[in-house]
């Protein structure tokens, strides 16, 4: 007997179709050591057999009218413009009335007038991977070579401008650029971005016998990598970003995490899962078509299986996921079962959750203190927005009552 999805319930499979290939060697970057866990696969991309077969089954799997496809990598532009447009007749081929839509993260590096015009004929979200200024982003973000990617990515960002292509930014929150975050909301800012999502970074080393030298998740050890934002960076940075969004930009600009913080006041989704109350809807497939838990957590352990042997709903629900999806529920330590803000925060990611509370208890998120700043800095503000939201008004008000 087969596994009936949930109604109404929207399931998510990233899709890695050149697997960890890039042409950048971030220091910072999770996914490259990924390669470790194929070393038999020489050509680390996904066969037209496999997209067929995962496209057909991801549009299978869903329940509601929209879907979403996403390209991640690595780098997704390893693969040349025919591959997705192999890509898009197949969804077309299996859409069976569904509305599909497309997104893709990629560096930027590698953008082309070509590129662009197909994003913008076919209605692409690009995602676009840039630190802040230019002294910010080439301390880490390098080629393989250690040549510095920002001109490039920069390059590429003009090329997407110029051809309408709709793009946001996803800026890494390290140990450098942390400490100046008006420099870097400002920098988005002059150069036209309204949305962005900021994603601190908290990597660990350990030993592991299958070759990985990562830290999966709530896993105890390892330490924490020089470049990692402190959780002291990270409360300080989110408060001053803040302040300067909520005097001027609310409604014009939108960070990915303060539209979270308010849709969880407003008992709403929060639209990403790092503050949602449970994990498991979002999962990612490597090139060879096994797929992991999450894009955090591609660590055997945590491998579901293969969509040649098993379908992607029987994956998604099967007993394994849901038991990784409790895990952000269930494990929670007793210093945020008793926290004000669990409520907005649940614990946030569980990669991150490794350190001991003040009780002792493991799971404690290693960023908590930071993410406490932020919630009681902004606790009036976001009840206020929240009442407006309630009335019918626009949370844009607050700048207003901030005069």
């Amino acid at each position: 007997m087969g596994v009936i999805a949930p109604f109404g319930k929207p399931l998510y499979v990233m899709l890695k179709p050149a697997g960890s290939l890039c042409n950048l060697a971030c220091d910072y970057c999770y996914y490259l050591e990924k390669r470790k866990l194929y070393p038999q696969d020489e050509s680390k991309v996904i066969s037209d057999e496999l997209l067929e077969e995962f496209t057909k089954q991801f549009i299978e799997a869903q329940t509601m009218p929209q879907v979403l496809f996403t390209w991640h990598g690595g780098e997704p532009l390893m693969r040349p413009v025919s591959f997705y447009k192999r890509a898009l007749q197949l969804q077309q081929r299996y859409a069976r009335g569904r509305q599909i839509d497309n997104c893709i993260q990629t560096n930027g590096t590698l953008l082309t007038d070509e590129w662009c015009e197909f994003f913008k004929t076919h209605n692409f979200l690009v995602g676009v991977s840039i630190d802040g200024p230019q002294a910010f982003h080439d301390a880490y973000r390098r080629s393989r070579g250690g040549k510095p990617s920002w001109r490039d990515v920069m390059r590429g960002i003009r090329l997407l401008q110029k051809h309408g292509v709709e793009w946001n930014a996803l800026a890494v929150v390290n140990s450098l650029n942390a400490d100046h975050p008006l420099e870097v909301y400002r920098f988005f800012k002059e150069i036209g971005c309204r949305y962005l999502q900021f994603t601190p970074v908290v990597e660990r080393r350990v030993r592991r016998s299958d070759g990985l030298t990562l830290a999966p998740g709530m896993q105890e050890g390892g330490a924490v990598a020089d470049f990692s934002v402190s959780p002291s960076q990270w409360g300080r940075f989110l408060c001053m970003l803040y302040d300067e969004w909520v005097r001027r930009d609310v409604g014009e600009v939108f960070v990915q995490t303060f539209d979270a913080t308010l849709a969880n006041w407003a008992g709403v989704p929060p639209g990403i899962c790092a503050f949602s109350g449970e994990c498991g809807h979002a999962a990612v497939m490597e090139p060879n078509g096994d797929v992991y838990s999450c894009d955090h957590f591609v660590f055997p352990e945590y491998r579901l299986g293969n969509i040649r042997q098993q379908t992607l709903t029987g994956l998604m629900y099967s007993e394994q996921q849901k038991a990784f999806g409790r895990i952000k529920k269930d494990a929670l330590p007793r210093q945020c079962r008793e926290c004000r803000f669990l409520f907005t925060c649940h614990g946030e990611c569980p990669r991150n959750r490794f350190v001991h509370d003040k009780y002792g208890e493991p799971g404690l998120n290693y960023l908590c203190a930071g993410y406490y700043q932020y919630f009681e800095h902004v606790a009036s503000d976001m009840d206020f927005m929240k009442a407006e939201l309630d009335a019918g008004r626009a949370p844009s008000n607050i700048m207003r009552h901030k005069e």
